[in-house]
């Protein structure tokens, strides 16, 4: 059912379909999500690609920027006058983007982020009104923001807005491929991504290294929240665990290992090994093809980088083949002498476009006379205009499927063996965030009680006198009172508790956690979003 923007809410019985539609091995779960298990989907409709030119970089009036943070000040101020409908629900955390499952490279490159702008991405989106936290996952099959929203609904929209600005793409357009989760549903996604079952590839292991570079640049940057990093940790221990205690990784493969199977199954069977193999790029996915070309029995390639360093160190580590370096100068002509080419580099344009192949002589007659490309790099290295050349083919990171197609109920089987680590570990992190909620109510109540203890202790002395007193006996009524304060308080506090430690559920204790409210007249809700809010006024305002 679409909405009136366009989107596509997951009703109840509809989800799982979607939710499989979408991403492969993913299993919907939201069991402690605030909204009802099917609802707390909402995804967006795979459709048609486009070509939209990324805009430059943006120059801004200080005119510009003093009404713009008007703006936002009075979206914020308005937020605050609706405190009694916001503080109902606690800020979300969701996922918003965009992968292979639900998105072709073409729309994946031009929202792709290289790994050193990962930092100012999280600071532009904490600029948000709505956004806390924030951080962002982009690799060559997704590119994933996820965030902590004050407003779940205004939140994602600001998100979605940003993304559209910074890719160039109109946000009817993005809508169309995006997949959109949130807190249980979004925690367990992150979680399944780290141990490789939303991979491309099941159980590749650079995923999760990309995973833990999210968090080492948070730290570098100070840009993750206390939400966001507690939740990329558990996922990391999550991945290790699946990976250490079922045998996801046993004959598991990466994409640049599927990119060697794929070349090798479109050559002709008696000349695969024999091929002439070029290597463009020897970052990690260039060195992962060679190591696998090696294993494959290929005993020669030619690497073309901008360094000769990078290529030396993996001559030394891989003694199997025989590796011959070319600068980036003499790129073409390797091309020239090759049948395969594999591309893996940085480049945010194309390395080959249509004028630079068609002049090349064709591949060697041992192979048919047909060069391969394959690309393995998001933005891509080919242009797609390359593959309208006689005697050349083109394959790019989507084709990759064709390859991982032929283990599919292998997939499926060791997926269901990780989803039980997966729960425990979601149930960890779940347990932790609840134990936030009734954290202000714990400090707001004590600070009440001692108020009143202190307000009345010294009513007691003054009715004694100062000099009536030794310091000894002043010290027993100041320690006789905050005993009989800590054993009032300790029962109700006992209610409180929400860290799994008990069979107390979560609702049972936000439930005692609005009786403290009522009773002792406490608004922490209201008062920890007037804060947040707050907070981001001054940021806006700096």
């Amino acid at each position: 059912m679409a909405a009136a923007r366009g989107l596509a809410i997951a009703l109840p019985g509809t989800a799982a379909t979607k939710a499989e539609t979408f991403h492969g091995n993913r299993i919907p779960n939201s069991t402690s999500s605030p909204v009802a298990a099917g609802t707390s989907l909402l995804r967006f409709k795979v459709g048609r690609k486009g070509s939209v030119r990324r805009p430059s970089p943006r120059c801004e009036a200080l005119v510009d920027h003093e009404e713009k943070a008007a703006a936002s000040i009075s979206a914020l101020e308005q937020l605050k006058l609706s405190t009694d409908r916001y503080m109902k629900e606690r800020s979300s955390i969701a996922v918003i983007g965009l992968s292979v499952h639900t998105a072709p490279v073409e729309m994946r490159e031009k929202l792709a982020i290289p790994e050193a702008q990962w930092s100012h991405a999280v600071g532009e989106l904490c600029k948000l009104n709505h956004i806390e936290e924030a951080a962002v996952l982009s690799t060559c099959n997704r590119m994933e923001i996820y965030v902590v929203a004050l407003s779940w609904h205004r939140g994602i929209r600001e998100v979605t807005e940003w993304m559209s600005k910074t890719s160039g793409i109109p946000v009817s357009e993005l809508r169309e491929h995006l997949f959109l989760l949130h807190d249980s549903d979004a925690s367990r996604h992150l979680f399944e991504v780290s141990a490789g079952l939303d991979s491309l590839v099941l159980g590749e292991g650079q995923i999760l290294a990309q995973v833990k570079q999210v968090v080492r640049v948070g730290q570098v940057s100070g840009g993750l929240g206390k939400n966001i990093d507690r939740m990329f940790k558990d996922a990391i221990t999550a991945g290790k665990r699946v990976r250490c205690e079922t045998n996801i990784a046993s004959g598991a493969v990466s994409v640049s290992s599927a990119a060697v199977e794929l070349a090798l199954m479109k050559l002709p069977k008696p000349h695969g090994e024999s091929a002439r193999m070029l290597v463009v790029g020897a970052g990690k996915m260039g060195k992962l093809v060679i190591k696998h070309l090696a294993a494959k029995g290929c005993k020669k390639a030619v690497v073309v980088n901008r360094s000769a360093e990078r290529v030396e160190a993996i001559r030394e580590e891989l003694n199997d083949i025989e590796i011959i370096y070319r600068p980036f100068s003499e790129m073409h002509s390797s091309v020239a002498e090759a049948d395969v080419v594999f591309t893996s580099t940085a480049s945010d344009v194309p390395l080959f476009l249509k004028e630079d192949v068609e002049v090349l002589p064709p591949a060697s007659e041992d192979v048919g006379g047909i060069r391969l490309f394959v690309d393995i790099s998001v933005p891509r290295n080919v242009g797609s205009c390359v593959s309208n050349i006689k005697n050349t083919r083109v394959y790019n990171v989507d084709d990759l499927k064709e390859v991982v197609e032929a283990n599919k109920e292998d997939r499926l089987r060791k997926a269901m063996e990780a989803q039980t680590i997966i729960t425990q570990e979601l149930k960890r992190f779940e347990a932790w965030r609840d134990s936030l909620e009734t954290v202000p109510t714990i400090k707001k109540l004590r600070t009440y009680a001692d108020r009143i203890r202190s307000l009345e202790l010294d009513k007691c002395l003054q009715k004694v006198g100062e000099d009536a007193l030794t310091k000894k006996t002043r010290k027993a009524i100041d320690d006789l009172s905050t005993g009989i304060v800590n054993k009032l308080l300790h029962g109700p506090l006992q209610h409180l508790r929400c860290d799994g430690s008990d069979s107390r559920t979560l609702d049972e204790t936000l439930e005692n956690m609005h009786a403290l409210n009522r009773m002792f007249s406490l608004d922490t809700e209201k008062a920890i979003l007037e804060q947040k809010i707050k907070a981001k006024v001054e940021k806006i305002q700096a």
